[in-house]
């Protein structure tokens, strides 16, 4: 088992020789395989000699023994340095997976400095001593020696990868400001050749001096020129042939390339950062961007005139009889000029690659974009160089942000801020200025999303967002100034970047004290919340005995030709209904915002169809009711007005109704009274039908939603956008819920057309169209009653003289004895015979009574059927709106079917899908379309008839009947 280790053991030693040989080793390319072959024999022979002889140190295996020598070296250089060296010594002692820390100190004290060549090194641990050679491998050795490097290509080639391989360890050191030493070199081609006895009796003495032979240009001449070429400026032996190209001299040996390549990129970084320096920037944060560059690339020159002090002061102690000018020993190096540079060249690649990002940002997208390698970079040093980079770039930010919540002022000349003046030519605030959504509070400023920046939250731009238009809108629409400039005054604080928590607290006290101030100067001072109450009692028909008393007194007036109205005339009669009702004890600033106008006249049209009332609302209460809000009560306001004038109109004829049935519309005739049954019967259905719709608009609709607004309005910490908010929600659920905005529920079947009148067809689905021709359906059902009851107070009429002409003639005919009172009757029969041209009792009984009574009763049968007609097209448009509102996904209209239809008499209708556009509607529907067409023939014939109701003209939602009760 032990010789099998050992066998193990001796084969990764071999290994390991050849895996050195061949790193450390350069191939000659002149010499053939068995050449090759020998001479890696010879070196791993040589090594394993080294290896196999102990070796008698000098010096301890002591960790402190290299620490002291290493200050003692640093002391004499730089005093600085070796206070910075026992910091990292002691960070060394702390790492406990190094166990040799004292050979790893010894190893980078050799290699401090080049040693000189003529100079025994010191004996360590690790110096070997060298093996005995036989003399007679010599000439062998000789004659295999490749040529002298200075019979190989001059050029520079590109460095492989393990010859770069100590530049990339010591740009990944963690802590690049504390390393000044070189990390370990590997040993190269013509150097320490006393270490290994083969390199020595290899190379001989010819190798040796042409190491001590300094490459052209030398090291010191490279770092004379070394400040200009970091200052970006062309030297003799560093020159720039552009901004992105540095040349190098060809001659030099491929380690010292690699150096000037690593010490080129800083001079190319900040030669492109100066140049960006000086070009123009498109705004305030690209102004402060490059300040901040300014300022990093001031300190960047400030550590090139360290260098540079370092340098001269080292060239002036340049030794010329020793090798390469004794510039080891001097402590001023190109690899440690590199090490010196690392932490400075990574700034320069931050703000380089800031710089060229920020060419397409703006504003908040830059902040963003520093911001970045603030947050989610790996690295501390790009963190901590990037938040040194946003304190200076914020700055402008942060002016505009206190201004902007502490004045309500946007100071933002070049539109950097995420708060910015709305485009008036834009097309989207054009078509909703078109629907009268726009008001001062939401088309002066808009918050742009792409512009805020990730030093702040989503929410915490909303709150800046409100509180600056908030205290604009206190200032030039409140007219609030003094408040603002106290304000301004006691709370205004510099902002700046780096305390967040601070910040956020700031903003949520300028956001509670803003909003706070807003809602109760709306409140107190402009009434916003009496104004929206006054609009439910006085606009929403809240307040009953004021709209009944109106109506009453308008009817007279509103039943001539729109032409005929007067607007004087409206006037006194609102003036007549405020003084009459509850609502003269409003405060008068309420009761003069009403006013009674004329909508816009149509030829035909009456003072129904063009009467509204209005309610006026001004600044800054607008912004709450805007114009939108002000047509969405127009909108509510003339369709409860039509129901109410329909509610007015048969609750007058059925008071008729109900008192001529005690007398003027007594008769025998079973087929009248059976008429009048069943129209009374109709009649009750449609008050019926009236009054659940009015109490379900009133109270289930909007007395509800007004609940709702009142609990949104009046919670805590509501701001303007909250109270804007809850009353377009309160409008769009009347307006909804109130019929007058739902459409009846389509189910289009799988593969039909899309007609080209599906437009069409959902607007006569709207419950807003079935409604009016409920409504004017009713209207003209009303018409045909008066002219029932005209015909029967006509008829009562003819049998009432009928029978007191019958008693005249009888008295005519009678005994021959008379009284002196009998004679005065007779002689005024005869006189009131004598005036209707009655001559024979058989002429009145024969030929007048016949043509009395062929001309009423020819009246009678048209209005009977015009009657069922209308009664049957109400009670089938009823059952179509029963079904649809049956499906319907509000509870609330669901409920309105039900209290409508509470004891089942109507059997709810639900409408097919037409198949095509040219479909003809079935069952229900086609009821509607010939009841329809009936009432238009029914009206016809009425209006010949001279019945005494004015008919129905036309469709829609005009309404053009009369209350002939008033005529």
């Amino acid at each position: 088992m032990a010789s099998r280790q050992q066998e193990h053991r001796a084969q990764k030693i071999s290994s390991a020789i050849d895996s050195l040989i061949a790193h450390l080793i350069p191939e000659n390319p002149y010499d053939d395989d068995q050449t090759a072959e020998l001479r890696h024999d010879d070196y791993a022979s040589a090594v394993k000699a080294l290896l196999e002889q102990p070796s008698s140190p000098s010096y301890d295996a002591d960790v402190n023994n290299a620490s002291d020598l290493i200050k003692r070296k640093l002391i004499q250089g730089n005093p600085t340095q070796a206070l910075r060296f026992s910091h990292l010594y002691t960070r060394l002692l702390s790492l406990p997976v190094l166990n040799q820390k004292w050979a790893i100190l010894y190893f980078l004290y050799q290699l401090s400095d080049s040693p000189d060549p003529n100079e025994p090194l010191p004996s360590s641990p690790l110096a070997r001593q060298q093996p005995h050679f036989d003399p007679q491998f010599h000439p062998q050795i000789q004659a295999q020696t490749p040529p002298q490097p200075s019979a190989w290509p001059a050029e520079p080639r590109i460095p492989a990868y393990d010859e770069v391989q100590d530049e990339e360890v010591m740009e990944d050191a963690p802590s690049p400001e504390g390393s000044h030493n070189l990390p370990p070199e590997r040993p190269r081609r013509g150097r320490d050749q006393g270490q290994t006895p083969t390199q020595s009796h290899q190379a001989g003495p010819a190798s040796r001096d042409e190491r001590d032979v300094a490459h052209d240009p030398s090291e010191p001449a490279l770092l004379r020129d070394l400040p200009f070429t970091l200052q970006g400026l062309s030297s003799a032996t560093l020159p720039f042939l552009n901004d992105t190209t540095l040349r190098l001299p060809p001659t030099l040996p491929i380690p010292i390339i690699s150096l000037l390549n690593t010490l080129a990129e800083p001079s190319l970084l900040y030669r492109g950062l100066n140049e960006f320096t000086k070009t123009p920037a498109n705004g305030l944060l690209g102004q402060s961007l490059r300040a901040a560059i300014s300022k990093e690339l001031r300190s960047y020159l400030t550590l090139v005139a360290t260098l540079e002090t370092q340098i001269r002061r080292a060239l002036s102690e340049l030794d010329e009889s020793a090798p390469r000018g004794g510039i080891g020993k001097t402590g001023v190096t190109l690899k440690r000029c590199v090490v010196w540079t690392r932490e400075a060249t990574m700034g320069l690649r931050l703000m380089s690659l800031i710089a060229e990002e920020s060419k397409n940002k703006h504003g908040g997208q830059l902040i963003t974009l520093i911001h970045s390698f603030s947050s989610s970079h790996g690295d501390p040093v790009v963190a901590a160089f990037a938040e040194r980079l946003l304190v200076d770039v914020t700055r402008p930010f942060y002016d505009i942000l206190r201004r902007w919540i502490y004045d309500g002022e946007l100071l933002d000349p070049h539109m950097e801020f995420f708060v910015r003046e709305q485009n008036p030519l834009d097309e989207e605030r054009k078509d909703a200025k078109a629907k009268g959504q726009m008001s001062v509070w939401n088309s002066k400023y808009e918050l742009v999303e792409d512009m805020v920046p990730s030093i702040i939250t989503r929410n915490f731009a909303d709150k800046v967002f409100l509180i600056g238009k908030s205290l604009n809108f206190i200032r030039h629409s409140c007219g609030d100034h003094k408040w603002v400039e106290d304000y301004s005054k006691n709370a205004s604080r510099e902002l700046k970047y780096g305390d967040t928590a601070t910040l956020e607290a700031w903003i949520d006290e300028a956001h509670r004290e803003t909003m706070s101030h807003l809602m109760r100067l709306l409140n107190d001072q402009f009434r916003v919340f009496d104004h929206l109450e006054a609009l439910k009692r006085y606009i929403l028909l809240g307040q009953g005995d004021f709209i009944a008393l109106l109506m009453e007194s308008l009817a007279p007036n509103l039943d001539r030709p729109a032409g005929a109205q007067y607007r004087h005339t409206l006037t006194a009669q609102l003036e007549h209904a405020i003084r009459g009702s509850n609502a003269q004890y409003d405060d008068p600033e309420i009761t003069n915002r009403l006013d009674a106008r004329m909508l816009q006249l149509s030829h035909g049209d009456i003072g129904w169809d063009c009467f509204t009332l209005e309610y006026k609302i001004d600044a800054p209460v607008d912004v709450v009711v805007t114009e939108w809000g002000n047509r969405q009560y127009l909108k509510v306001f003339n369709f409860l007005w039509r129901i109410k004038r329909v509610e007015f109109a048969l609750a007058s004829t059925w008071r008729k109704c109900m008192t001529g049935a005690r007398g003027v519309l007594q008769t025998s005739d079973e087929t009248v009274l059976q008429t009048w049954k069943s129209t009374r019967g109709v009649l009750a259905e449609m008050v019926h039908f009236v009054g659940q719709l009015q109490y379900y608009i009133l109270f289930e609709v909007i007395e509800s939603s007004w609940t709702e607004l009142q609990k949104n309005i009046h919670k805590e910490n509501c701001t303007l956008d909250d109270l804007i908010t809850a009353h377009t929600k309160y409008l769009t659920s009347i307006t909804h819920k109130g019929l007058l905005g739902a459409k009846r529920r389509q189910y289009p079947q799988t593969g039909d057309p899309v007609s080209a009148s599906s437009t069409t067809d959902e607007d006569r689905n709207s419950y807003m169209v079935q409604l009016s021709e409920l409504l004017r359906i009713m209207l003209a059902y009303r018409d045909s009653v008066d002219g029932l009851y005209s015909w029967s107070v006509s008829d009562f009429t003819r049998r009432q003289e009928k029978e007191t002409a019958g008693l005249i003639y009888s008295h005519r005919g009678g005994s021959t004895r008379t009284t002196t009172r009998d004679r005065a009757d007779s002689q005024a029969a005869s006189s009131m015979a004598d005036s209707m041209d009655l001559d024979p009792p058989y002429e009145y009984f024969d030929a007048a009574a016949t043509s009395d009574a062929g001309s009423v009763k020819s009246e009678f049968p048209a209005l009977q059927d015009r009657l069922k007609q209308l009664g049957a097209n109400f009670k089938t448009r009823l059952q179509i709106l029963l079904g649809d509102l049956a499906y319907q996904p509000d509870v609330d209209m669901r409920f309105l079917g039900v209290s409508m239809n509470f004891n089942d008499v109507y059997q709810p209708v639900r409408r097919k899908t037409k198949t095509s556009s040219s479909a003809v509607p079935t069952g229900g529907a086609a009821s509607v379309a010939s009841g329809a067409s009936s009432v238009v023939g029914a009206q016809g014939q009425s209006q010949a008839g001279g019945s005494g109701g004015q008919g129905v003209a036309g469709g829609g939602t005009t309404f053009r009947g009369t209350d002939t009760s008033k005529a």
